[in-house]
């Protein structure tokens, strides 16, 4: 593997096409035509006389007919439902009648699936807080920057399961990630599916030029694979690109903080050669990795808040202000302070790395 590298977001170079996936085909659901109506009723015969050997007919019962299970709401119904609703889901996915967009995400297959497998381990593992979701604007295109830590990747997939989850306008945030993420086999098939795109600032100047909600953690390498001693203390936020590419298109910046994805993977050390030997940008060292082989692998239950800060308006400011050094510079410095503030802020406030 070729040693792991980012992509500046300040990085303006051209980059080749992609495949756009499936194309909709298209086809709408038919409806078996309802049933004609029975008689309302019949007219009963007269007794015959000095028939009395004969029983008269039974009354007919006067309770009211059980509806069907697929037009009750009970739980047959909405078992029936459930399976219906999941061959037809399987049914496309074969057939490959569902789209994706030019990034790759498919929409279709985040909501039904791959958030379910994440919702567990953010709602049951981690037990995720989330504040100031309200924060995010409900339509058009915003700029979400956020601490990065925890030796794995986590920490961006349990915020793009709380926007997802909470936010009230239902919205979805598209993660900028590292190009290792898109080398790695199965990782990248996944991560495009979920959304993500490559950290440059085309992409990110595309995706809110369609009104999207954008997430980058700006401290990149430097953020997650930091030593456990230097926790909860940001990085540098690089030259201060995703500040030029807010300006460009006017969207506003929700400083994130994210307090619990420090102690996951407490980093004590760091084997350089095997990072070098595996192309990765660090190889961890915890108290559990590598010494428990696959179970050192499985991150510690700790207790995380998601805190979403109050948007930084940029519309205000003149198309040139993209290109002003001074003017990114503050910016940059007030998104980091203000995060790195909450951080701290948090940190008073929790009682327990665990609770």
């Amino acid at each position: 593997m070729a040693d792991a590298k980012v992509i500046p977001f300040d990085d303006d170079r051209s980059r080749g096409s992609r495949g756009a996936g499936s194309r909709r085909r298209g086809g709408s659901a038919e409806s078996a035509p309802a049933g004609d109506e029975g008689p309302v009723g019949e007219v009963q015969p007269l007794p015959v006389r000095g028939a009395a050997a004969e029983d008269p007919a039974p009354e007919p019962d006067a309770s009211p007919a059980a509806p069907p299970a697929a037009e009750g709401g009970g739980a047959d119904g909405g078992l029936e439902r459930r399976v219906a609703a999941g061959l037809s889901f399987l049914r496309r996915r074969l057939t490959g009648d569902y789209a994706v967009d030019d990034f790759g995400y498919d929409a279709e297959l985040t909501d039904q699936v791959l958030m379910s497998l994440l919702r567990p381990m953010y709602e049951k593992y981690f037990r995720v807080e989330v504040k100031g979701v309200e924060n995010i604007p409900a339509e058009g295109g915003a700029l979400i920057v956020a601490n990065h830590s925890g030796t794995l990747p986590l920490d961006g997939l349990m915020m793009q399961v709380a926007v997802h989850d909470h936010h009230p306008a239902d919205r979805h945030l598209r993660l900028l990630a590292a190009d290792l993420v898109f080398v790695l086999p199965v990782v990248n098939e996944l991560a495009r599916k979920l959304g993500h795109t490559l950290a440059c600032a085309e992409d990110a100047e595309r995706l809110l030029a369609q009104g999207e909600l954008v997430g980058v953690m700006p401290e990149g390498f430097k953020g997650i694979g930091k030593p456990f001693g230097e926790r909860y203390k940001l990085q540098r936020f690089g030259r201060g690109g995703f500040v030029s590419t807010a300006l460009r298109q006017g969207a506003p910046i929700v400083p994130c903080s994210i307090v619990g994805a420090e102690e996951i993977y407490p980093m004590i050390g760091n084997s350089k050669t095997l990072a070098r030997l595996l192309g990765f940008p660090y190889f961890p060292l915890t108290p559990t990795f590598p010494w428990l082989g696959p179970l050192g692998a499985v991150p510690l239950p700790t207790k995380w808040t998601i805190q979403f800060g109050e948007p930084i308006p940029t519309d205000g400011y003149a198309p040139e202000a993209a290109e002003d050094p001074v003017l990114m510079f503050n910016l940059t410095d007030q998104v980091r302070e203000q995060i790195q503030h909450t951080l701290y802020k948090l940190l008073v406030q929790r009682r327990s790395v665990f609770f």
